[in-house]
Protein backbone atom coordinates (compact mmCIF):
# COMPACT_ATOMS: atom_id res chain seq x y z
CA UNK A 1 0.00 0.00 0.00
CA UNK A 2 1.14 3.53 -0.70
CA UNK A 3 0.29 6.46 1.09
CA UNK A 4 1.31 10.13 0.09
CA UNK A 5 1.43 11.14 3.40
CA UNK A 6 1.94 9.84 7.03
CA UNK A 7 1.78 12.60 10.33
CA UNK A 8 3.16 11.00 13.15
CA UNK A 9 2.39 12.41 16.41
CA UNK A 10 5.16 11.90 19.36
CA UNK A 11 3.17 11.89 22.79
CA UNK A 12 4.47 11.82 26.55
CA UNK A 13 2.71 7.91 26.36
CA UNK A 14 1.24 7.23 23.29
CA UNK A 15 2.53 7.28 19.30
CA UNK A 16 -0.01 8.32 16.73
CA UNK A 17 0.11 8.25 13.31
CA UNK A 18 -2.34 9.60 11.03
CA UNK A 19 -1.93 8.55 7.05
CA UNK A 20 -3.39 10.66 3.96
CA UNK A 21 -4.10 10.42 0.36
CA UNK A 22 -3.97 12.25 -2.14
CA UNK A 23 -2.44 15.45 -0.65
CA UNK A 24 -1.21 17.02 -3.76
CA UNK A 25 -4.62 17.11 -5.78
CA UNK A 26 -8.06 18.34 -5.47
CA UNK A 27 -9.81 15.27 -3.17
CA UNK A 28 -7.27 15.09 -0.12
CA UNK A 29 -8.52 12.07 2.05
CA UNK A 30 -7.76 10.97 5.52
CA UNK A 31 -6.99 7.41 5.48
CA UNK A 32 -6.26 5.37 8.52
CA UNK A 33 -4.57 5.81 12.31
CA UNK A 34 -2.75 3.47 14.05
CA UNK A 35 -1.05 4.05 17.74
CA UNK A 36 2.04 2.10 20.24
CA UNK A 37 3.61 3.27 23.00
CA UNK A 38 6.20 5.82 22.72
CA UNK A 39 9.74 4.73 22.78
CA UNK A 40 11.67 7.94 23.43
CA UNK A 41 12.61 7.43 26.91
CA UNK A 42 13.67 3.54 25.77
CA UNK A 43 16.24 5.70 23.35
CA UNK A 44 14.88 5.41 20.22
CA UNK A 45 11.45 7.51 18.70
CA UNK A 46 11.58 5.09 15.85
CA UNK A 47 10.62 1.89 17.87
CA UNK A 48 7.33 3.90 18.48
CA UNK A 49 6.47 5.32 15.37
CA UNK A 50 7.29 2.14 13.52
CA UNK A 51 5.14 0.32 15.93
CA UNK A 52 2.58 2.57 15.17
CA UNK A 53 2.88 2.30 11.41
CA UNK A 54 2.81 -1.70 11.97
CA UNK A 55 -0.60 -1.10 13.94
CA UNK A 56 -2.44 0.64 11.01
CA UNK A 57 -1.24 -2.05 8.88
CA UNK A 58 -2.55 -4.58 11.06
CA UNK A 59 -6.17 -2.62 11.56
CA UNK A 60 -6.25 -1.70 7.27
CA UNK A 61 -5.44 -5.32 6.27
CA UNK A 62 -1.80 -4.23 4.48
CA UNK A 63 0.84 -6.10 3.47
CA UNK A 64 3.12 -3.60 3.33
CA UNK A 65 2.98 0.24 3.46
CA UNK A 66 5.08 2.77 1.60
CA UNK A 67 5.12 6.11 1.93
CA UNK A 68 6.17 9.60 0.54
CA UNK A 69 6.80 11.75 3.05
CA UNK A 70 6.05 12.26 7.07
CA UNK A 71 5.80 15.16 9.28
CA UNK A 72 5.77 15.14 12.78
CA UNK A 73 4.61 17.01 16.09
CA UNK A 74 6.02 16.01 19.14
CA UNK A 75 4.93 16.19 23.21
CA UNK A 76 6.97 13.83 24.49
CA UNK A 77 9.60 13.97 27.04
CA UNK A 78 8.16 16.94 28.57
CA UNK A 79 6.90 18.72 25.49
CA UNK A 80 8.90 22.01 24.91
CA UNK A 81 10.09 23.70 28.23
CA UNK A 82 10.67 27.22 27.76
CA UNK A 83 11.63 29.94 30.26
CA UNK A 84 11.24 33.91 29.23
CA UNK A 85 12.78 36.33 30.97
CA UNK A 86 11.49 40.03 30.49
CA UNK A 87 11.98 43.90 31.78
CA UNK A 88 8.22 44.42 33.23
CA UNK A 89 6.12 41.61 34.04
CA UNK A 90 2.81 43.10 32.20
CA UNK A 91 4.20 44.16 29.42
CA UNK A 92 7.82 42.33 27.51
CA UNK A 93 7.10 39.37 30.12
CA UNK A 94 3.54 38.97 29.56
CA UNK A 95 4.06 39.04 25.59
CA UNK A 96 7.39 36.96 25.82
CA UNK A 97 4.98 34.27 27.50
CA UNK A 98 1.97 34.63 25.05
CA UNK A 99 4.96 34.06 21.79
CA UNK A 100 5.82 30.92 23.92
CA UNK A 101 3.02 29.49 24.55
CA UNK A 102 1.07 29.98 21.16
CA UNK A 103 4.12 28.24 19.80
CA UNK A 104 3.41 25.51 22.08
CA UNK A 105 5.62 25.13 24.87
CA UNK A 106 5.21 24.66 28.57
CA UNK A 107 6.43 27.66 30.24
CA UNK A 108 8.29 26.23 33.21
CA UNK A 109 9.73 30.27 34.29
CA UNK A 110 8.94 33.64 33.69
CA UNK A 111 11.41 36.52 35.68
CA UNK A 112 10.87 39.97 35.25
CA UNK A 113 13.87 42.69 35.88
CA UNK A 114 17.36 41.62 36.24
CA UNK A 115 18.01 37.71 36.78
CA UNK A 116 19.24 37.34 40.54
CA UNK A 117 21.89 34.95 41.53
CA UNK A 118 18.38 32.91 42.85
CA UNK A 119 16.50 33.59 39.51
CA UNK A 120 19.72 31.72 37.93
CA UNK A 121 19.56 28.65 40.21
CA UNK A 122 15.74 28.44 39.07
CA UNK A 123 16.61 28.85 35.32
CA UNK A 124 18.89 25.90 35.75
CA UNK A 125 16.36 23.83 37.89
CA UNK A 126 13.74 24.20 35.40
CA UNK A 127 15.93 22.41 32.25
CA UNK A 128 14.86 24.58 29.89
CA UNK A 129 15.06 23.37 26.21
CA UNK A 130 14.94 26.77 24.80
CA UNK A 131 14.96 30.57 26.51
CA UNK A 132 13.17 33.44 25.42
CA UNK A 133 14.83 36.66 26.39
CA UNK A 134 13.12 39.97 25.82
CA UNK A 135 12.85 43.57 27.93
CA UNK A 136 12.82 47.10 26.73
CA UNK A 137 10.49 48.69 23.94
CA UNK A 138 12.71 49.33 20.50
CA UNK A 139 15.50 52.42 21.30
CA UNK A 140 13.81 52.33 25.02
CA UNK A 141 14.96 50.73 28.04
CA UNK A 142 18.32 48.48 27.18
CA UNK A 143 20.43 47.56 30.12
CA UNK A 144 18.09 44.92 31.81
CA UNK A 145 18.12 42.55 28.27
CA UNK A 146 22.23 43.06 27.99
CA UNK A 147 22.61 42.30 32.22
CA UNK A 148 20.22 39.23 31.77
CA UNK A 149 22.00 38.34 28.41
CA UNK A 150 25.51 38.02 30.48
CA UNK A 151 24.04 36.06 32.96
CA UNK A 152 22.62 33.50 31.21
CA UNK A 153 25.86 33.35 29.06
CA UNK A 154 28.15 32.65 32.40
CA UNK A 155 25.55 30.57 34.11
CA UNK A 156 27.24 27.47 31.96
CA UNK A 157 23.15 26.50 30.53
CA UNK A 158 23.89 25.72 26.67
CA UNK A 159 20.32 25.57 25.67
CA UNK A 160 19.57 27.69 22.74
CA UNK A 161 18.44 31.37 23.47
CA UNK A 162 16.13 33.94 21.16
CA UNK A 163 16.36 36.91 21.38
CA UNK A 164 13.32 38.95 21.07
CA UNK A 165 13.76 42.52 23.13
CA UNK A 166 14.88 46.16 22.04
CA UNK A 167 16.25 46.38 18.22
CA UNK A 168 19.61 48.23 19.97
CA UNK A 169 20.55 45.32 21.73
CA UNK A 170 20.24 42.45 18.62
CA UNK A 171 24.20 42.80 17.55
CA UNK A 172 25.35 43.50 21.47
CA UNK A 173 23.28 39.90 22.36
CA UNK A 174 23.97 37.83 19.55
CA UNK A 175 27.48 38.65 20.54
CA UNK A 176 27.57 38.26 24.03
CA UNK A 177 25.94 34.56 23.27
CA UNK A 178 28.51 33.73 20.45
CA UNK A 179 31.27 33.86 23.27
CA UNK A 180 30.21 31.98 24.94
CA UNK A 181 29.44 29.38 23.01
CA UNK A 182 25.61 29.62 22.98
CA UNK A 183 23.37 29.30 20.15
CA UNK A 184 21.05 32.65 19.93
CA UNK A 185 18.79 33.69 17.42
CA UNK A 186 17.48 37.39 16.77
CA UNK A 187 14.11 38.12 15.96
CA UNK A 188 11.74 40.97 16.14
CA UNK A 189 10.98 42.22 19.39
CA UNK A 190 8.13 40.75 21.09
CA UNK A 191 6.63 44.61 22.33
CA UNK A 192 8.16 47.17 20.09
CA UNK A 193 5.98 49.78 21.56
CA UNK A 194 4.19 50.68 24.70
CA UNK A 195 0.78 48.27 24.29
CA UNK A 196 1.74 46.61 21.07
CA UNK A 197 1.91 43.06 20.95
CA UNK A 198 3.96 41.78 17.77
CA UNK A 199 4.54 37.59 18.83
CA UNK A 200 3.93 36.17 15.52
CA UNK A 201 7.87 36.71 14.07
CA UNK A 202 8.84 34.90 18.10
CA UNK A 203 6.32 32.21 17.58
CA UNK A 204 7.91 31.22 14.03
CA UNK A 205 11.39 31.26 14.87
CA UNK A 206 10.40 29.47 18.62
CA UNK A 207 9.24 26.42 15.82
CA UNK A 208 12.30 26.34 13.94
CA UNK A 209 14.58 26.81 16.60
CA UNK A 210 12.50 23.66 17.68
CA UNK A 211 13.22 21.97 15.01
CA UNK A 212 16.17 22.30 15.00
CA UNK A 213 17.65 20.80 18.12
CA UNK A 214 14.58 18.53 18.88
CA UNK A 215 16.61 16.40 16.77
CA UNK A 216 19.10 16.34 19.56
CA UNK A 217 17.39 15.61 22.25
CA UNK A 218 17.87 12.24 23.87
CA UNK A 219 15.91 9.46 21.82
CA UNK A 220 14.85 11.57 19.31
CA UNK A 221 18.49 11.93 17.73
CA UNK A 222 17.43 9.11 14.89
CA UNK A 223 14.01 10.92 13.71
CA UNK A 224 15.24 12.12 10.73
CA UNK A 225 16.03 8.63 9.62
CA UNK A 226 11.92 8.29 9.37
CA UNK A 227 10.55 11.98 9.39
CA UNK A 228 11.27 14.14 6.22
CA UNK A 229 8.53 17.02 7.08
CA UNK A 230 8.91 19.33 9.60
CA UNK A 231 8.54 18.37 12.96
CA UNK A 232 6.83 20.86 15.48
CA UNK A 233 5.12 20.64 19.43
CA UNK A 234 1.87 19.44 19.05
CA UNK A 235 -0.07 22.55 20.85
CA UNK A 236 1.96 24.85 18.22
CA UNK A 237 0.61 22.45 15.23
CA UNK A 238 -2.80 22.93 17.33
CA UNK A 239 -2.66 26.66 16.86
CA UNK A 240 -1.70 26.84 13.67
CA UNK A 241 -4.67 24.60 12.69
CA UNK A 242 -7.11 27.03 14.42
CA UNK A 243 -5.71 30.02 12.61
CA UNK A 244 -5.91 28.33 9.48
CA UNK A 245 -9.92 26.95 10.11
CA UNK A 246 -10.31 31.31 11.47
CA UNK A 247 -9.06 32.03 8.08
CA UNK A 248 -12.36 29.96 6.67
CA UNK A 249 -14.77 30.66 9.19
CA UNK A 250 -13.59 33.48 11.10
CA UNK A 251 -13.17 34.12 15.10
CA UNK A 252 -13.17 31.04 17.07
CA UNK A 253 -12.37 29.00 20.27
CA UNK A 254 -10.44 25.29 20.38
CA UNK A 255 -10.86 23.41 23.68
CA UNK A 256 -8.45 20.10 25.00
CA UNK A 257 -9.35 18.57 27.65
CA UNK A 258 -6.48 16.18 28.25
CA UNK A 259 -4.87 13.50 30.03
CA UNK A 260 -2.94 16.13 32.13
CA UNK A 261 -3.22 19.68 30.78
CA UNK A 262 -5.99 21.95 29.34
CA UNK A 263 -5.00 23.47 26.83
CA UNK A 264 -7.39 26.22 25.03
CA UNK A 265 -6.48 28.06 21.81
CA UNK A 266 -8.43 31.35 20.80
CA UNK A 267 -8.27 33.32 17.17
CA UNK A 268 -10.63 36.74 17.23
CA UNK A 269 -9.62 40.35 17.20
CA UNK A 270 -12.42 41.11 19.85
CA UNK A 271 -14.69 43.81 19.75
CA UNK A 272 -14.05 47.57 19.10
CA UNK A 273 -15.98 48.28 21.67
CA UNK A 274 -14.02 46.23 24.34
CA UNK A 275 -10.79 47.39 22.67
CA UNK A 276 -11.69 50.71 24.25
CA UNK A 277 -12.13 49.95 27.71
CA UNK A 278 -9.22 47.25 27.90
CA UNK A 279 -6.41 47.83 30.79
CA UNK A 280 -3.88 46.40 28.10
CA UNK A 281 -2.88 44.43 24.80
CA UNK A 282 -3.53 40.47 24.31
CA UNK A 283 -2.42 38.23 21.57
CA UNK A 284 -4.83 38.08 18.40
CA UNK A 285 -3.76 34.20 18.53
CA UNK A 286 -4.06 33.08 22.30
CA UNK A 287 -3.09 29.98 23.69
CA UNK A 288 -3.04 29.49 27.45
CA UNK A 289 -2.35 25.77 29.27
CA UNK A 290 -3.77 24.71 32.53
CA UNK A 291 -1.52 22.36 34.35
CA UNK A 292 -3.66 21.53 37.03
CA UNK A 293 -7.14 20.53 35.16
CA UNK A 294 -6.39 17.05 33.55
CA UNK A 295 -8.65 13.81 33.23
CA UNK A 296 -6.14 11.52 34.62
CA UNK A 297 -3.31 13.10 35.58
CA UNK A 298 -4.71 15.64 37.92
CA UNK A 299 -8.26 14.00 37.85
CA UNK A 300 -7.82 14.10 42.07
CA UNK A 301 -7.20 17.55 41.60
CA UNK A 302 -10.54 17.84 39.73
CA UNK A 303 -11.85 16.03 42.63
CA UNK A 304 -10.59 18.55 45.23
CA UNK A 305 -12.19 20.96 43.25
CA UNK A 306 -15.07 20.12 43.50
CA UNK A 307 -15.78 18.01 46.44
CA UNK A 308 -15.76 14.42 46.97
CA UNK A 309 -18.72 14.55 49.52
CA UNK A 310 -20.90 17.19 46.70
CA UNK A 311 -19.60 14.72 43.65
CA UNK A 312 -20.83 11.84 45.22
CA UNK A 313 -24.20 13.21 45.78
CA UNK A 314 -24.85 15.00 42.31
CA UNK A 315 -23.66 11.91 40.36
CA UNK A 316 -24.87 9.43 43.22
CA UNK A 317 -21.95 7.29 42.95
CA UNK A 318 -19.38 6.32 45.93
CA UNK A 319 -16.64 8.45 44.11
CA UNK A 320 -13.28 7.19 46.37
CA UNK A 321 -14.29 3.99 45.21
CA UNK A 322 -14.38 4.86 41.57
CA UNK A 323 -11.40 6.98 42.23
CA UNK A 324 -9.50 3.83 43.28
CA UNK A 325 -10.07 2.30 39.91
CA UNK A 326 -9.79 4.93 37.40
CA UNK A 327 -8.56 4.68 34.75
CA UNK A 328 -6.54 6.62 31.82
CA UNK A 329 -9.52 5.74 29.04
CA UNK A 330 -12.90 4.80 31.44
CA UNK A 331 -13.83 1.82 30.95
CA UNK A 332 -17.31 1.52 33.15
CA UNK A 333 -20.67 3.18 33.60
CA UNK A 334 -19.56 4.76 36.94
CA UNK A 335 -15.94 6.36 35.40
CA UNK A 336 -17.53 7.10 32.32
CA UNK A 337 -19.99 9.46 34.18
CA UNK A 338 -17.44 10.80 36.50
CA UNK A 339 -15.29 11.43 33.50
CA UNK A 340 -17.45 13.26 32.16
CA UNK A 341 -18.01 15.55 34.99
CA UNK A 342 -14.56 15.81 35.31
CA UNK A 343 -14.17 16.96 31.47
CA UNK A 344 -16.65 19.68 32.04
CA UNK A 345 -15.14 21.23 34.95
CA UNK A 346 -11.85 21.63 33.27
CA UNK A 347 -13.22 23.04 30.29
CA UNK A 348 -15.22 25.77 32.43
CA UNK A 349 -12.51 26.42 34.49
CA UNK A 350 -9.86 26.46 31.82
CA UNK A 351 -11.98 28.99 29.48
CA UNK A 352 -12.89 30.83 32.41
CA UNK A 353 -9.27 31.50 32.84
CA UNK A 354 -8.66 32.15 29.38
CA UNK A 355 -11.42 34.75 28.74
CA UNK A 356 -10.92 37.85 30.03
CA UNK A 357 -13.46 39.80 32.04
CA UNK A 358 -15.10 43.47 33.01
CA UNK A 359 -13.87 44.44 36.22
CA UNK A 360 -15.47 47.87 38.20
CA UNK A 361 -12.70 50.55 39.14
CA UNK A 362 -13.70 53.39 41.22
CA UNK A 363 -11.66 56.91 40.62
CA UNK A 364 -13.27 60.20 42.09
CA UNK A 365 -15.50 60.70 39.15
CA UNK A 366 -17.20 57.92 40.19
CA UNK A 367 -17.60 53.90 39.03
CA UNK A 368 -16.18 53.39 35.49
CA UNK A 369 -16.31 49.65 33.79
CA UNK A 370 -12.62 48.14 32.38
CA UNK A 371 -11.77 44.99 30.21
CA UNK A 372 -9.04 42.75 31.50
CA UNK A 373 -7.92 40.03 29.55
CA UNK A 374 -8.92 37.80 26.14
CA UNK A 375 -11.49 39.58 24.48
CA UNK A 376 -13.85 36.28 22.93
CA UNK A 377 -16.89 38.25 22.50
CA UNK A 378 -17.12 38.29 18.84
CA UNK A 379 -16.15 33.94 18.36
CA UNK A 380 -19.01 32.20 16.84
CA UNK A 381 -17.44 28.68 17.07
CA UNK A 382 -15.98 26.17 19.66
CA UNK A 383 -14.08 23.38 18.75
CA UNK A 384 -13.52 20.51 20.67
CA UNK A 385 -10.40 18.48 19.87
CA UNK A 386 -8.74 15.56 21.90
CA UNK A 387 -9.58 12.00 23.30
CA UNK A 388 -12.27 13.78 25.86
CA UNK A 389 -14.34 15.87 23.80
CA UNK A 390 -14.23 13.64 20.63
CA UNK A 391 -14.85 10.63 22.01
CA UNK A 392 -16.77 10.77 25.31
CA UNK A 393 -20.45 9.33 24.65
CA UNK A 394 -22.02 12.76 25.47
CA UNK A 395 -19.81 15.24 24.24
CA UNK A 396 -22.48 17.15 22.91
CA UNK A 397 -23.76 18.23 25.92
CA UNK A 398 -20.22 18.38 27.44
CA UNK A 399 -19.29 20.87 24.56
CA UNK A 400 -22.72 22.78 24.82
CA UNK A 401 -21.65 23.34 28.69
CA UNK A 402 -18.70 24.91 27.55
CA UNK A 403 -20.23 26.96 24.90
CA UNK A 404 -22.69 28.18 27.60
CA UNK A 405 -20.43 29.08 30.77
CA UNK A 406 -20.86 32.66 30.87
CA UNK A 407 -23.75 32.16 33.58
CA UNK A 408 -22.56 35.40 35.62
CA UNK A 409 -22.40 37.76 32.24
CA UNK A 410 -19.24 39.06 33.12
CA UNK A 411 -16.79 37.01 31.18
CA UNK A 412 -15.59 38.67 27.78
CA UNK A 413 -17.45 35.65 26.22
CA UNK A 414 -20.48 34.80 24.27
CA UNK A 415 -23.68 34.31 25.82
CA UNK A 416 -25.54 31.08 26.38
CA UNK A 417 -26.80 29.63 23.31
CA UNK A 418 -25.43 31.90 20.92
CA UNK A 419 -21.92 29.61 20.14
CA UNK A 420 -22.00 26.82 17.26
CA UNK A 421 -20.40 23.59 18.33
CA UNK A 422 -17.77 21.76 15.97
CA UNK A 423 -16.12 18.29 16.92
CA UNK A 424 -12.31 16.84 15.52
CA UNK A 425 -14.28 13.70 14.36
CA UNK A 426 -11.01 12.34 12.97
CA UNK A 427 -9.04 14.17 15.87
CA UNK A 428 -6.44 15.49 13.40
CA UNK A 429 -6.25 18.64 14.39
CA UNK A 430 -2.62 18.41 15.70
CA UNK A 431 -1.38 16.65 12.67
CA UNK A 432 -3.38 19.17 10.27
CA UNK A 433 -1.86 22.36 11.86
CA UNK A 434 1.84 20.69 10.86
CA UNK A 435 0.69 19.28 7.10
CA UNK A 436 -0.41 22.92 6.73
CA UNK A 437 3.02 24.11 6.56
CA UNK A 438 3.59 22.21 3.06
CA UNK A 439 -0.24 21.69 2.07
CA UNK A 440 -2.73 24.64 3.68
CA UNK A 441 -5.14 23.51 1.07
CA UNK A 442 -5.37 19.87 1.74
CA UNK A 443 -5.08 20.61 5.28
CA UNK A 444 -8.20 22.84 5.75
CA UNK A 445 -10.09 20.32 3.21
CA UNK A 446 -9.53 17.43 5.67
CA UNK A 447 -10.03 19.74 8.58
CA UNK A 448 -13.95 21.30 7.44
CA UNK A 449 -14.32 17.10 6.77
CA UNK A 450 -13.06 16.29 9.74
CA UNK A 451 -15.13 19.29 11.76
CA UNK A 452 -18.36 18.41 9.55
CA UNK A 453 -18.72 21.92 7.67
Amino acid sequence: MFIDVLVAEIGSTTTLVNAFSGIAGDAPRFVAQGQAPTSVLEGDVRVGLRGAIADMQAKEGWDSLEYGEMFATSSAAGGLRMCVCGLVYDMTVKAAEAAALGAGAIVKLATAGKLSEFDLMDLQAAQPNLILLAGGTDYGERETALFNAERIAESGLRVPVIYAGNVQNQTHVKTIFERAGVPCTVTENVYPKLDLLNIEPARRIIHAVFEEHIVKAPGMEHIRDIVTGAIMPTPGAVMEAAQLLYNEIGDLVVVDVGGATTDVHSVTAGSDEIASIQTRPEPFAKRTVEGDLGLYVNAKNLVAMLGEDALSRELSLDVPAVMARYKPIPDTEEQFRLTERLCREAGVRALTRHAGALRYIYTPSGRKTVAEGKDLTQVKYIVGTGGALTRLPHREALLRALADCNTAKMMLYPRAGELALLFDDDYIMASLGVLSKRYPEAALRLMKRSLGI
